[in-house]
């Protein structure tokens, strides 16, 4: 019998919320009924959406709160001033233990600063870091930072490096993980002074890590190695190109397919591989990021997301969550990091 699990959610965060994130529950209560909500938002706004659910009615716990995170909101004051918002609110019931983990599709800056505070980072993590599974040619590839930090040093991102391999092993269950530091070139002169420290580490660490090297950008779709580890603002500008450029092949396939009377025949005859093309691209069905350091399970939504993207987030927490995926995390995580070896690098 699956094991009832309440998530708390951030109703108010997000490009199209809260109709998006309402709708969102409703097609995750569909998938996982044995799902509940923590439900936190403006009532006036959100409870005739709810009203709309049936699905809705029971198993979900609305609480009201007329404060919320805008997306232009400064991460100083919306930490400072934003106590009673639906964001912090939510992250508030996972350390409360009321909530197994918290999604939000809110202000990412603003979440990771809150979840921090609150939450509180693993021993030996000075940043926690977003990470997500992404489609490869291969396979699945992880791949850390995606915006959480915009500027990271070496130990930042070693300290990724041992997060993404734990994540892989556990979440992906891959045995040995590879581990690659994302780079304008794979020779060893290439890159900033914070990527040469971090490869130098790695490839001398006693630490049970496959460190293959430098990665280019094409070679996270090739699925070259298991995890890509860079820097927050490198990371979110391969992600967001990653995903544009999808829905441009996607728009360039629309159009070949349906300009001419043989492109339209051609689609027909061809429609159920071109279906298996576009799930495999869509990146709603890889939506949900968890910010990996925490004492807590936290998810970040894509912003602009719909409700079909919103629902997979749920799942990721919901997942990560029932599998104790984060007690796994946390407890080799700190035998890694607690490491003679880390620790020195750490102080020099």
């Amino acid at each position: 019998m699956t094991q009832r699990l309440t998530i708390s959610v951030d109703a108010m965060g997000g490009d199209d919320a809260p109709e998006m994130v309402v709708a969102g529950l409703h097609l995750a209560r569909q998938r996982l009924p044995h799902i509940d909500f923590l439900l936190f938002g403006d009532e006036e706004k959100v409870a005739p959406l709810l009203a709309r659910h049936s699905s809705l009615q029971s198993g979900c716990e609305f609480r009201h709160t007329e404060e919320m995170v805008l997306n232009d909101d400064k991460v100083a004051v919306a930490l400072r001033n934003k106590r009673q918002s639906s964001m912090r609110l939510a992250i508030n019931a996972v350390k409360d233990g009321e909530a197994a983990g918290v999604v939000s599709a809110g202000n990412t800056g603003a979440l990771m600063a809150m979840a921090k505070f609150v939450l509180k980072t693993l021993p030996g993590i000075d940043r926690p870091a977003i990470a997500t599974v992404l489609p490869t040619i291969s396979g699945q590839t992880v791949m850390l930072d995606l915006g959480a930090n915009v500027d990271c040093d070496a130990q930042n991102l070693v300290q990724f490096a041992v997060m993404g391999e734990v994540f892989a092993t556990n979440v992906l269950g891959l045995e040995k993980p590879s581990i690659g530091l994302l780079n304008i070139g794979e020779e060893d002169l290439k890159g900033n002074e914070a990527v040469q420290a971090a490869a130098a580490f790695l490839q001398d660490t006693d630490l049970p890590i496959r460190f293959h090297g430098f990665v280019e950008g094409d070679n996270i779709g090739s699925g070259t190695v298991d995890v890509v580890v860079t820097d927050g603002f490198t990371g979110n500008v391969a992600l967001k190109t990653a995903e544009g450029t999808a829905k441009m092949l996607g728009h360039f396939l629309k159009e070949a397919l349906t300009g001419s009377l043989l492109g339209k025949i051609g689609a027909f005859i061809a429609s159920p591989a071109l279906g298996a093309f576009k799930e495999r691209v869509d990146p709603r069905r890889y939506n949900g990021a968890m910010f990996l350091g925490l004492n807590g399970i936290c998810v970040k939504s894509h912003g602009g997301t719909d409700a079909l993207g919103f629902a997979n987030a749920i799942g990721v927490a919901a997942e990560l969550s029932a599998q104790g995926i984060n007690e796994g995390i946390k407890r080799d995580v700190a035998k890694y990091v607690g490491s003679e070896d880390v620790q020195q690098a750490a102080e020099a």
